[in-house]
């Protein structure tokens, strides 16, 4: 998806001012499952929640009641949570020394924890794919020395449970050394040596690789062969990527198939109103980039939503489940703040900070 440039402005200027507890949740009694012998995952996309959270941001139970974001989802059902890493940002936001005090915060909480190394200073998706500035100017076999070096490092430091090599990798990574479309050979070589410095790190982080949408999803990874992963990932938003959420499944049917992977949706949302709390511009805010009369932007809108999408993963013989990208991003500081969010009617939490009915779509027990 195109979500990068869209929210380039998302959190400004704010952002630029710089499981072992909980129980399992592989779900053997569920009756007619696909994956009663695997470990699923319920996770969400909370890279901004150190941001928000050194605003001192109060969060909000469905009741009213005061609650802590963490043990918040842990309540949920969540066990997964899922952060990005910049090579170099502007600021601290998503920077390797954040996401390493973020991750012991998760940890402790009995999540794991899912790395999402953008190889960029900056947003990195399938339109933008720029290489860290301290790698400009480097050579083909320096940058993947160096892809190797900080992957190795990312790995190491985070121990984390799941990583990607890349976000969005439909066209590659590290432009213009990784561009698919013109570097085909290595781009896969970029991905065969960060994932080689994932396995020399780790003895049980599993690997994934991330593809935006559903076209021409499964010859992607087809074409993975000499690429040791474990997981295939797709990111799944209607305004981008269509309007059936039966076509997710069958995409994810047909990748799991081919491949023999572990198949995942590793980014979704969904809005529960078209309306807006600040200043910023939702970059969902009218009835035509929905799915209709299904799914309303309302909160019974958002839970059916993800009910349905986890059901369509679910039903796949390996699929392990999902994850709800831009959890937290309310807009925290109130409609005349500076910190906006352009997310904030797609967040799992209202304009009030209260802890939306879609809550309840991402425990496994029910399912």
């Amino acid at each position: 998806m195109n979500i990068r440039s869209l929210v380039l402005a998302l959190l400004l200027p704010g952002m630029l001012v710089g499981c072992s507890g909980q129980k399992d949740i592989t779900p053997t009694d569920q009756p007619g499952s696909a994956n009663a012998e695997l470990e699923l995952i319920s996770a969400v996309d909370a890279s901004y929640y150190p941001l928000i959270s050194s605003a001192n941001h109060t969060f909000y139970g469905p009741e009213g009641e005061e609650v802590d974001f963490i043990q918040s989802l842990v309540d949920m059902g969540v066990n997964t949570v899922r952060v990005r890493v910049w090579h170099d940002p502007v600021g601290n936001a998503s920077s390797i020394s954040e996401v390493s005090e973020f991750s012991r915060l998760v940890k402790s909480a009995g999540l794991k924890l899912w790395v999402t190394p953008h190889y960029s200073d900056t947003w990195a998706d399938p339109g933008a794919q720029n290489p860290p500035v301290a790698w400009s100017g480097l050579d083909y076999v320096n940058v993947r020395d160096k892809v190797y070096e900080h992957t190795a490092n990312i790995t190491a430091i985070l121990n984390p449970d799941f990583i990607q090599i890349g976000n969005e990798v439909n066209n590659g990574f590290l432009f213009p050394h990784g561009n698919i479309h013109h570097n085909k050979t290595q781009f896969m070589e970029l991905l065969q040596i960060g994932s080689k410095a994932v396995r020399d790190t780790s003895v049980h982080a599993r690997i994934m690789i991330h593809y935006a949408g559903l076209e021409l999803a499964t010859p992607f990874f087809e074409n993975l062969t000499s690429v040791d992963y474990d997981i295939a990932g797709i990111s799944y938003y209607p305004l981008w990527h269509g309007k059936s959420i039966q076509r997710v499944g069958e995409t994810l049917q047909e990748i799991a198939a081919e491949t023999n992977k572990d198949v995942i949706i590793a980014e979704t949302a969904y809005p529960f109103t078209l309306g807006w709390n600040d200043w910023t511009h939702n970059i969902i805010g009218s009835e035509d980039q929905i799915i209709l009369p299904e799914y309303p932007a309302s909160p019974q809108g958002q839970l059916d939503f993800v009910s349905e999408l986890k059901q369509e993963v679910l039903d796949v013989q390996r699929g392990l489940g999902f994850c709800y990208w831009g959890a937290e991003m309310v807009s925290w500081d109130g409609p005349e703040s500076s910190n906006g969010s352009s997310w904030e009617n797609q967040a799992i939490f209202d304009f009030d900070s209260r802890l939306l009915p879609v809550a309840g779509a991402f425990g496994f027990e029910s399912s």
